[in-house]
């Protein structure tokens, strides 16, 4: 993990995400951050997932494997997408907005984990540090590190990332995908 963020870093990351959820909720546009009022660190190109929670039961999260934009931006782009984007969930109302609970992920870049047999997956993989990205073709599924804490055993972790993309879970046990892991640096309200 590059630096680790400073807490005045961290709290404007959240400041940042709670008024993006808070404009996109009422159907505002969205704050133009002013990039040079931004602490370096937060300039730099940054991956980032937001995970909405309303007491401890998922809400919403979207986030991006890839860093191509400022992290400061990307953390607000993926706040507001969380509220009102996640297929899974209707968009935050209002009445709802009080009572939601950020999560923010930084991530670092994915590193290609290359294996030769199924077998050998779940033994390279290191709960509750890893995130995994796998990918077959287009269709591609990721885990955050943190979904270790409900899905422990890795190769339950592997079948269930198999059902998120769309796949059979045992297609892990049958097939070599792409994989990747990275590791995140995060952070809640």
């Amino acid at each position: 993990m590059p630096d680790r963020l400073s807490n005045e870093e961290r709290m404007l990351l959240m400041r940042i995400a709670r008024q993006a959820i808070t404009e996109a909720v009422h159907n505002q546009p969205q704050t133009l951050l002013r990039m040079e009022n931004l602490p370096a660190a937060l300039r730099e190109l940054g991956a980032s997932f937001v995970t909405l929670t309303i007491k401890g039961r998922l809400r919403g999260c979207i986030g991006s494997l890839e860093a191509y934009q400022p992290l400061a931006l990307d953390v607000q782009t993926r706040a507001a997408q969380a509220a009102t984007e996640d297929y899974r969930f209707p968009p935050i109302s209002v009445l709802e907005l009080p009572s939601i609970h950020i999560e923010i992920s930084r991530l670092t870049p994915p590193v290609p984990l290359p294996y030769s047999t199924p077998e050998e997956l779940p033994h390279l993989l290191h709960p509750h540090e890893d995130g995994v990205i796998l990918q077959s073709g287009r269709h591609r599924a990721t885990y955050l590190p943190q979904v270790w804490d409900q899905i422990p055993d890795p190769k339950d972790f592997l079948s269930e990332l198999c059902q998120k993309m769309g796949a059979r879970a045992d297609l892990w046990q049958k097939t070599l995908f792409d994989v990747s892991i990275y590791h995140v640096e995060e952070f809640e309200e």
